[in-house]
């Protein structure tokens, strides 16, 4: 098992360093950053300064090496550049220190704060987004393909099937228009809904107030693919396991249908919609980018967006790198699962 674990990563390391690389030739070659930090009214001396600050005066191999050292978790560090950087961690050494730090994701071009504090301070907002999204999808899917597969060939069966098709072949930010226009603006009166909105709303004289109904929307929107997707899951599953014999036998010992259904025949056919929302809630900390825009939901993928249009680069590297991590922890953590629960996953 630990060497599984070791395995698996390593694998992650290598996906991460793949998309830094990617990350840091995407986005540091593009513009000039000092004029981006300073605007044109900067001097030509401050503008130097600027430019070695962020390494822009070495080759494009050494500012990725420096790129590569800042963001890394281990990293060797003058002294000079842990106090002006305000690096977090341990480190060892005379003048040039080796250290176990927090990954250092620079500064933002615009506001001159810390990326990582940017980030963390959009995190919850996601993660909370995701985590309704997962609940929703989760509940109304393994309900629906329960009654799907309960009731097969009748209209309930064909209606579920049809809304999760249609659920998996609509895009997200298509979707999210839709509910944002039809329940946030034209039937606002009725739902008491906005278009726009996040958790807590910041009132000069009344402090920050929290607004769960502005949650309602977006995890909806968001929970959409994956609630159609459990849905099949769950259908498919709880037809192969309601024709076994086990099944035959518990309605010959006289128990109700409801008993059967919920007690024996869905405990075992939730393997598979176990896996898939494993995976799903991965994909919905990295897919909220869109949804999280179109409804005003302050996150990590309305700050990317809003970084973006601000060419605010190393908030967007930032962002990628942070949201890549957390997709490759919860895919490591869903592989030691599996390996936990099912023993030959290890061998493959």
């Amino acid at each position: 098992m630990f060497s599984f674990i070791i395995t698996k990563l390593f694998y992650g390391l290598l996906v991460l360093l793949g998309v830094i690389i990617l990350v840091f030739f995407m986005f540091q070659g593009f513009g000039d950053p000092a004029r981006l930090v300073l605007g044109q009214i900067g001097d030509s001396a401050t503008i130097s300064n600027i430019r070695k600050e962020l390494y822009l005066d070495q080759p494009k191999w050494k500012q990725f090496v420096f790129y590569l050292n800042d963001v890394s978790p281990v990293g060797i560090h003058t002294k000079e550049e842990i106090e002006n950087k305000k690096l977090k961690g341990i480190f060892i050494g005379g003048q040039t220190k080796i250290g176990l730090k927090v990954p250092y994701l620079r500064r933002s071009y615009q506001s001159k704060r810390e990326v990582l504090f940017v980030l963390m301070e959009a995190l919850p907002g996601t993660i909370i987004l995701a985590l309704s999204a997962m609940f929703i999808a989760t509940v109304a899917g393994i309900l629906l393909g329960v009654l799907a597969a309960v009731k097969q060939n009748t209209w309930w069966d064909t209606s579920a099937i049809f809304t999760s098709v249609l659920g998996i072949s609509a895009p997200s930010f298509f979707i999210g228009i839709i509910i944002a226009y039809v329940f946030g603006f034209l039937l606002s009166p009725y739902t008491g809904l906005h278009m726009t909105g996040s958790l807590f709303n910041i009132d000069p004289f009344e402090g920050r107030e929290l607004r769960l109904k502005n949650l309602i929307l977006p995890a909806i929107t968001l929970g959409i693919r994956p609630l159609a997707i459990i849905t099949q899951l769950t259908r498919s599953a709880m037809l192969d396991v309601l024709d076994q014999d086990y099944i035959r036998t518990a309605y010959a010992k006289g128990l109700s249908r409801k008993t059967v259904v919920f007690k024996h025949a869905l405990r075992n056919a939730l393997n598979p919609v176990i896996t898939a929302i494993t995976g799903w809630f991965a994909e919905l900390l990295a897919g909220a980018f869109f949804v999280e825009y179109i409804f005003g939901w302050k996150g990590i993928g309305k700050v990317t967006v809003d970084a973006l249009e601000r060419l605010d680069f190393p908030v967007v590297m930032g962002s990628v790198l942070v949201t890549a991590a957390f997709f490759i922890i919860i895919n490591l953590l869903a592989d030691v699962l599996y390996g936990i629960v099912d023993p030959r996953v290890r061998l493959k």
